[in-house]
């Protein structure tokens, strides 16, 4: 089954056509710029613009940095605050004329990689960590989705996990890769003991300097970086759709 694929992020909004049997790319994704201020009007004509450029008229899957539960927006932690109560999978739709599903970022990221990626014939319980502006989860049980994790927010040492751990916020404070990666350890340690995962993935805008941190990381579970890149959030909204629009 052929789907859009789109994947929206708080610098840029990317999306391609996804043959979901596979996991390819069908075109080159085209990307945009969010929006100033990433306000749901401008976001849903800049989704609605993706939608034209490849001249699409079928279901769309949606990336959406946010709880989303029944197609609307519950949380907002890096994103414009009125998209909280927002009906998203309303508003693309009426933006774009096609059938959308919406689905948490991290989880469509976190979905493509266990079907095609580093998580592919992995048994028991998975954990995906995207590591870049913010912290993303996403958990699998045997294959299936816990949705909404949202384990960025989860307070480590009296502090929000996010706030300390962050690839942005080891460039703000121009932390050192030894430094950073030992708050990024206390974090996954932590994750460790509440979950006892099989399989960590490592994902995200970091990845790109694995070989910096990955090797200072004290974890006893086996840790392995995500194998689809920029892809997986396109990816992964596609399969997304097939499960939220069947």
């Amino acid at each position: 089954m052929q789907i859009l694929g789109i994947d929206i992020g708080g610098t840029g909004i990317k999306g391609a056509p996804v043959e979901t049997d596979t996991g390819s790319l069908l075109a080159e994704r085209f990307r945009l710029p969010t929006p100033d201020g990433a306000k749901p009007a401008a976001v849903a004509e800049v989704v609605a613009e993706i939608t034209r450029q490849f001249d699409w008229h079928a279901p769309i899957g949606c990336g959406f940095p946010a709880v989303i539960r029944h197609g609307v927006a519950e949380t907002a932690a890096n994103i414009n605050q009125k998209w909280i109560g927002t009906n998203v999978e309303k508003l693309f739709s009426e933006a774009t004329q096609c059938p959308v599903h919406v689905v948490n970022d991290a989880d469509a990221a976190g979905l493509a990689e266990v079907t095609f990626g580093a998580g592919r014939g992995v048994k028991g319980v998975i954990l995906m960590i995207t590591v870049g502006t913010g912290l993303g989860s996403a958990l699998f049980i045997d294959g299936k989705l816990v949705p909404n994790t949202e384990l960025g927010h989860i307070e480590v040492d009296c502090d929000e996990a996010e706030l300390f751990a962050s690839d942005v916020v080891r460039k703000e404070q121009d932390l050192s890769w030894k430094k950073w990666a030992k708050r990024l350890d206390k974090y996954l340690c932590t994750l460790e003991n509440l979950f006892s995962p099989d399989l960590l993935i490592i994902g995200g805008g970091a990845v790109k300097n694995q070989e910096q941190f990955l090797p200072l990381l004290t974890l006893n579970t086996r840790i392995i970086p995500a194998l689809l890149g920029n892809e997986a959030g396109i990816v992964g909204a596609a399969l997304a759709a097939i499960r939220g629009l069947g």
